[in-house]
């Protein structure tokens, strides 16, 4: 039987050290939780709010986020592509995504508000009509990934082949596409 915990909040938990229970957090609220490094792997979060936590480095293998809104917090090297992806749902923001892996992940739709995600591995992810709001994108990996009618407007330091990845109507700034163009050799002024 399947522990299940609904309409909790949690608050300035150190999961180092105390371990997380396994089972189904339905409508929880994490706020100033500490889960670097932790094995937190077959776990069910359903429309639940991590705020202001540290997930760095967290195996998630096979754990579920459904609905689930991450604010605020380090998620450094964490392996998104090995999670539960039924019914995969995610936002963030303000978060520092850097270094994750999204790889092959069906995500479209998927909202990045002011995160941090140098170096994230996008590769052959379905992001379609996602939304990247002043995110920076340094050596992010976007390889046969489909961006279509995908917003990086206000995002800046992306650069990825237009002719590798599915882009028709996505959306970029004047201002920033400049790393769509950079393996063309030419200069924009």
């Amino acid at each position: 039987m399947v522990d299940f915990f609904e309409d909790k909040t949690y608050s300035n938990l150190d999961f180092t050290a105390n371990y997380i229970q396994k089972g189904e957090y339905d409508n929880c609220v994490f706020l100033d939780c500490n889960f670097e490094g932790v094995h937190a792997s077959n776990i069910q979060f359903i429309a639940c709010e991590f705020i202001n936590c540290n997930f760095s480095n967290t195996i998630i293998a096979n754990t579920a986020f459904r609905e689930v809104q991450f604010i605020n917090c380090k998620m450094l090297g964490v392996k998104f592509n090995e999670c539960d992806t039924f019914l995969l749902q995610f936002t963030f923001k303000d978060c520092q995504l850097s270094f994750t892996s999204f790889y092959q992940l069906m995500i479209p739709k998927t909202l990045f508000v002011n995160c941090k995600l140098e170096g994230v591995d996008f590769t052959e992810a379905i992001l379609n009509e996602s939304t990247f709001d002043k995110c920076n994108l340094q050596n992010s990996i976007f390889e046969n990934t489909n961006l279509e009618k995908t917003d990086f407007k206000t995002s800046f330091n992306y650069s990825f082949s237009l002719e590798y990845n599915k882009v028709t109507g996505a959306k970029f700034s004047k201002e920033n596409i400049v790393g769509l163009l950079s393996k063309y050799k030419i200069r924009v002024e």
